[in-house]
């Protein structure tokens, strides 16, 4: 058979394809904006089609109506790899679970059958004339989740950009069920600025140089760094996210990739998030190099690239220089996902930089640097992977310190509000005066 004999056999209705699901099985959800919203909505419009199928996934674009809704039960479970605003309390309730992993272990997993995968469930391009799909803005764990599915139900979304890179393509033959259905694509539109976000924004620039290639993620910081790197010459990027803010550096020439001793000359990430204008950017744009995670994020692969520079963010840091990046004392809120791959990977690597930027306190009342963190609360990043540190008020470079020196680093860049009762704890857990 030709690929569009295939291709058209196999298109379907979301009913027809909903209803081959298996009862007692679990279904994995393409990542992030990837997430079949159409399918998924069908899906949880009939939950009385499925017995005790668990809905996996780390980050989501949808509504999450199969563990927030009533009448769920015994038919949609979700088990999160990434807890969100929208899954937290289902979580904290029991009605559903979370599965801490390293973002770039997860391919391996279901490859290896760690995590088994019966159904996958995500958006695709319509083919084009070689009969490839593009998975477009996700390919992280989605590729190894068709790879290894056994039946893959894929929407076919017009509006969907083709991105063009091999870890992006596929085969109709490796889909089973395609449902037509365009929608719009859901878009993450960044806000402004405050001063505080400014304020770290420039004290990360400060560390970033002229050539180093960059590890961003997503939100009003990294908006905020890249808003402060207009000044910088021939940056890279190798990320496991790409947001509006790298598509504008691209655009201004900041960003050139030229000097990545891994894929120079494009920008290597393995999901994107942003407006229809970035949606718009990366299709069909052979500047953009979509790779699953395993790859983005190996810490191997991350300390080949001499000069990176990886930034993301915390919850809490306590006086050891202990991050907490995923909850709020036992109330779990995000996950790791791959904040420890670029940590280490950067120590690892020739110049490398790890920072960890984060206001200095939650509106003025609450201090995100502590003596101890919150009881329960999940060490992300433990003390010894730690390296620099970063609030508006400046920067602590921890590596090499001692308790004491790495206490009273994080002290001098805590909000002011909180100082005194920093330093009194400082003495009283050294033995010795803040000023000595």
């Amino acid at each position: 058979m030709s690929w569009k004999e295939v291709y058209e056999s196999r298109i379907m209705s979301a009913e027809d394809a909903l209803k081959k699901v298996p009862a007692n099985s679990r279904m994995f959800l393409a990542h992030s904006m990837s997430e079949p919203t159409y399918l998924v909505e069908y899906m949880c419009d009939h939950k009385e089609w499925f017995t005790n199928v668990e809905i996996c996934h780390m980050g989501s674009s949808g509504k999450h109506r199969y563990c927030n809704e009533e009448g769920m039960e015994g038919h949609l479970r979700h088990n999160s790899f990434f807890v969100s605003g929208l899954s937290r309390q289902a979580v904290m309730d029991g009605r559903a679970d979370y599965t801490p992993a390293y973002f770039h272990e997860v391919p391996g997993m279901l490859e290896d059958g760690t995590i088994t995968v019966d159904t996958v469930m995500l958006t695709i391009t319509p083919p084009n004339e070689n009969g490839e799909v593009s998975l477009g803005l996700s390919c992280d764990y989605t590729r190894a989740a068709v790879k290894n599915a056994k039946l893959v139900i894929a929407q076919v979304n017009d509006q969907w950009p083709f991105t063009i890179s091999d870890g992006a393509r596929l085969n109709v033959s490796d889909i089973d069920c395609f449902v037509l259905h365009n929608e719009p694509i859901p878009e993450l539109k960044p806000g402004p600025l405050t001063e505080v976000e400014i304020g770290i924004g420039k004290n990360c620039a400060s560390l970033v140089e002229d050539g180093d290639t960059l590890q961003l993620g997503i939100g009003s910081i990294p908006d905020a760094v890249c808003a402060s790197l207009a000044d910088k010459k021939d940056l890279g990027i190798h990320t496991e996210l790409m947001c509006d803010g790298v598509m504008n550096l691209m655009k201004a020439g900041v960003i050139n990739n030229r000097k990545k001793l891994i894929d120079p000359g494009v920008a290597t990430t393995a999901f994107i998030m942003g407006t229809r204008e970035m949606y718009d950017f990366v299709d069909h744009n052979p500047e953009i190099n979509m790779q699953p995670v395993d790859y983005t994020n190996d810490p191997v692969r991350i300390s080949m690239l001499d000069h990176i520079v990886s930034i993301n963010s915390a919850v809490q840091i306590d006086f050891n220089g202990q991050v907490c990046s995923e909850s709020i004392g036992l109330m779990q809120i995000s996950a790791v996902g791959g904040q420890v791959d670029f940590v280490r990977g950067a120590a690892m690597a020739k110049h490398g930089k790890a920072i960890i930027a984060m206001p200095s306190s939650v509106k003025g009342k609450i201090s995100k640097i502590v003596p101890v963190l919150d009881e329960g609360a999940a060490v992300t990043t433990n003390r010894c992977d730690v390296d620099y540190v970063v609030t508006e008020y400046g920067i602590a470079h921890l590596k090499g310190k001692t308790l004491k020196q790495r206490a009273k680093a994080l002290i001098e860049i805590s909000h002011p509000n909180f100082k005194p009762e920093l330093i009194k704890a400082f003495e009283e857990r050294y033995h010795c005066s803040y000023e000595s």
